[in-house]
């Protein structure tokens, strides 16, 4: 389940950075394939570098 909200919000996120970066660049049309294949890009990336990150608590050190 985590993995499809994953692309689900990455699919949302790179559609509105498309659709915001083609309105200031003056109005050109939308891209959606090149936008679509760079939410799946981002999501497939977003996925490896949460596997990467360790999940594992900070041991406590003692101040001197």
């Amino acid at each position: 389940m985590n993995y499809i909200f994953t692309f689900v919000w990455a699919f949302i996120l790179v559609q509105m950075i498309n659709f915001v970066l083609m309105s200031l660049g003056g109005g050109q049309e939308l891209n959606l394939p090149f936008a679509s294949i760079m939410g799946v890009i981002f999501g497939i990336l977003a996925i490896i570098i949460a596997h990467i990150i360790p999940n594992e608590p900070i041991p406590h050190h003692e101040e001197h």
